[in-house]
């Protein structure tokens, strides 16, 4: 059964968005890499590699249902922060607009019975539990280390092992 006109509009949105994801975490790893802290550019650079994966994921799904890809817009990602705290309470508050977004799409899937969209749509949602659930953690430590530049040191030896993206579109 082909997609309707509707889900395709909104995955082609939530495609967009995922690849906007991958362009702000990119910069972030950027922004990281200015303040010589290599292992927390590394794991935003992994984050944008998921993020990749993650469009990708939607993108093939749109076309095996016979959905028509039309990419939107990606602006320029947000370049500066004021600490390494407020770029990761930043990648939260995306992770939850996201999630949010989501939803959103599961529940049309829900309203139009495409069965097929809501099991890619339940994956994304578990996925959506871990991101926010990571992010909000790094953020807590950061957090509890404030100014403390030793610790700051320590978490970004840490962050540096965050090892390569899988084809599944997580971690391995």
């Amino acid at each position: 059964m082909p997609i309707s006109d509707a889900m395709q509009k909104a995955f082609n949105e939530q495609i967009q968005k995922e690849f906007a994801s991958a362009y702000l975490y990119l910069s972030m790893s950027a922004y990281f890499e200015s303040l010589s802290l290599e292992g927390f550019a590394q794991w935003m650079r992994m984050q944008a590699q998921e993020e990749v994966l993650h469009g990708m994921k939607l993108f093939d799904h749109l076309q095996e249902r016979g959905g028509r890809v039309i990419l939107g817009e990606v602006g320029q990602p947000q370049a500066d922060f004021d600490s390494p705290l407020a770029a990761f309470e930043l990648v939260g508050s995306h992770e939850a607009m996201v999630t949010k977004s989501i939803h959103q799409l599961f529940t049309l899937a829900e309203g139009e019975r495409d069965y097929a969209s809501q099991g890619i749509l339940q994956w994304f949602s578990t996925e959506q539990v871990e991101e926010e659930d990571t992010a909000n953690r790094i953020v807590e430590r950061l957090r509890m280390i404030e100014d403390n530049k030793a610790a700051l040191f320590m978490m970004d030896n840490e962050l540096s092992a965050r090892a390569a993206v899988g084809g599944d579109g997580g971690a391995e």
